[in-house]
């Protein structure tokens, strides 16, 4: 793969001068994941910051009863693990969703080509900044204060805006997603979801086929959401 399809596909090198990105490739690794395979895991000492190039993948922690709890997903161009740069082992899970395809900075290197290089460092605070923000809205939307359905709503609203294709139905989540991976991303036990994803079903917000949801109206769905 080119560095122009490299930094095409990861958006946040595009404020980098060439200088930078041609040190960071020089620097740089590509792997290839399978669906289901780990990328690393929680309190793994991992020598190299991940970028996704193509793919899906999930960041989740263990609660108390070694039950998960997803945090986020994500897809194509975002950073993964930028907290271990200070040099303390991984603090969460990570997943493929799908086959994936990283970008592997050697971490070190990483640090140094970002000391000489502002707008690089900039980008990479704001990433972590925007990741503290959908923190505390995540913190809100898992709270017993919002219905499960309507919160069930929310994500996939929200998934269907990040990672949806046009059909003829509606639109499509493009990876797929299980009730058990959504009830994790929820906090939720799955026969409650499986419950509640009826009721949305019923409601004709929502297809389901084997592991894949389709969105009719993405407005509807919302509205749903906000309804009392």
């Amino acid at each position: 793969m080119t560095t122009e399809a490299i930094v095409k596909k990861i958006t946040l090198l595009s404020c980098a001068s060439r200088k930078t990105i041609d040190k960071l490739i020089s620097n740089s690794s590509v792997r290839v994941f399978k669906k289901g395979d780990y990328l690393f895991f929680d309190r793994d000492e991992v020598a190299d910051v991940y970028s996704i190039i193509e793919g899906v993948a999930a960041l989740y922690k263990l609660n108390s009863a070694g039950e998960k709890r997803g945090i986020f997903i994500y897809g194509e161009g975002a950073f993964l693990n930028e907290l271990i740069l200070d040099n303390k082992p991984a603090s969460i899970n990570c997943e493929a969703l799908t086959r994936v395809k990283i970008l592997c900075i050697e971490k070190t290197a990483f640090v140094s080509i970002c000391e000489q290089d502002f707008k690089l460092t900039k980008a990479i605070m704001d990433s972590m900044a925007l990741k503290i923000r959908r923190l505390y809205h995540q913190i809100k939307n898992t709270s017993n204060s919002i219905r499960l359905d309507k919160r069930i709503a929310a994500r996939l609203w929200k998934l269907s805006r990040d990672y949806g294709v046009p059909r003829a139905e509606g639109i499509e989540i493009n990876f797929d997603l299980t009730v058990t991976y959504l009830a994790e991303l929820l906090g939720s036990q799955r026969e409650t979801t499986s419950r509640q994803l009826k009721i949305l079903t019923g409601a004709g917000l929502i297809i389901r086929r084997k592991n894949r949801f389709i969105i009719p109206s993405r407005e509807k769905l919302m509205d749903y959401f906000h309804k009392a």
